[in-house]
């Protein structure tokens, strides 16, 4: 799948499950970045744009209770939806280098791999949201969840879910990473957080270095 990225911007998204770092290294290497003088938008999902962080107030919070995993998907899509319009493009058309705390990745791995929808139903509805818009890198994160969620005192409606469930993300992720390597990086979240930041570093300059 290309990039349907303006030439000016660049889009790199971290993923994997709870517990994997995300946050560490995604502030890690906007420092990195903004030392080299790119200019950095730093995201997440859900919750990137202000109808987003109600969406994520929904998704998240354990009072929701128990949701139709179509429910889920739907405002995962539309969380995503006005992320890209709102935040996304108009950062990659200023030429900025977006970092997004999870994208489309995630509800594949998580509501068609952990809930158990078909993907390509939840792929053709996190296209639609998002008009197509492909990451120019993926960093996949990975970590076994009983480490991972070893490292939360509370849980959230989703990290109180089975192991059962957080090991069908584990591989719904490195699936997703094995289909399409040469747009994914996966790193061992169980090392350093220096050794996980050199290999990002090294993969992201190349990658920038590579841009039209």
């Amino acid at each position: 799948m290309s990039s349907s990225l303006p030439p000016t911007g660049a889009f790199i998204v971290f993923e994997g499950g709870e517990g994997s770092g995300k946050s560490t290294q995604i502030a890690r290497l906007a420092h990195f970045l903004s030392a080299q003088e790119f200019t950095v938008v730093t995201t997440r999902e859900p919750g990137g744009t202000a109808v987003g962080q109600l969406i994520r107030n929904v998704l998240l919070d354990p009072a929701t209770g128990d949701l139709s995993p179509r429910t889920e998907a739907l405002l995962y899509a539309a969380d995503r939806a006005e992320h890209v319009h709102a935040v996304i493009t108009p950062a990659l058309s200023a030429g900025s280098v977006v970092l997004s705390d999870r994208y489309v990745d995630s509800s594949l791995a998580y509501q068609g791999a952990g809930r158990q929808l078909k993907v390509d139903d939840v792929a053709l509805l996190s296209s639609w949201a998002t008009q197509s818009l492909v990451p120019d890198l993926t960093i996949v994160l990975d970590i076994d969840p009983r480490i991972g969620l070893s490292r939360f005192e509370g849980a959230d409606r989703l990290e109180a879910l089975s192991l059962g469930f957080h090991d069908r993300v584990r591989q719904g992720f490195l699936d997703l990473a094995g289909r399409e390597p040469s747009r994914y990086l996966v790193v061992d979240a169980t090392q350093s957080s220096d050794a996980i930041e050199a290999d990002i570093s090294t993969r992201v300059l190349h990658v920038l270095q590579d841009r039209p």
